[in-house]
């Protein structure tokens, strides 16, 4: 995929997951909508929502600002565990919802968090930060090996 296309795709992608994402942490902290009858529903305490709101949101904070490509992974595999988590915890309650709704949901979210990480650009890559560090490693070695090693013309 062409630069400016994979680009275009990331951040649409990225948008509609981090939309999501934090509607739903912030309808989850303000107990809005059928948040706690889904909680209960599950088996769950209601201060759960407290703690899943918090991280969602803290979440998308971390995929969606410049830079800090380590917290970038860390957020969208936190958003992995998350919605799988909720998904599979509807399945273990048997609480599917209308048409499946319950589970559909999350593992879309699952879906467009994979689908933001796979097309993320270099510059939000933990791999392209750790590759620098080695090339400036090897070079620093080099520059400290020709100054240790004697001269021998």
């Amino acid at each position: 995929m062409k630069t400016k296309g994979k680009m275009i795709a990331y951040w649409t992608v990225t948008s509609l997951l981090a939309v999501s994402i934090l509607l739903s942490g912030a309808g989850q902290l303000m107990k809005l909508g059928g948040n706690i009858e889904l909680v209960k529903n599950i088996g769950y305490p209601l201060y759960i929502m407290n703690i899943l709101g918090i991280w969602k949101i803290l979440g998308v904070i971390a995929i969606v600002v410049p830079g800090f490509p380590r917290l970038k992974e860390w957020a969208y595999a936190g958003i992995f565990f998350l919605m799988t988590g909720a998904a599979f915890s509807h399945v273990l309650a048997n609480d599917y919802g209308d048409y499946g709704f319950h589970i559909i949901l999350p593992l879309f979210y699952v879906t467009l968090n994979i689908v933001s990480w796979a097309l993320r650009p270099q510059s939000r890559i933990l791999g392209n930060l750790l590759d620098k560090t080695e090339k400036r490693v090897q070079k620093q070695s080099l520059v400290l090996n020709d100054s240790v090693t004697p001269n021998t013309k």
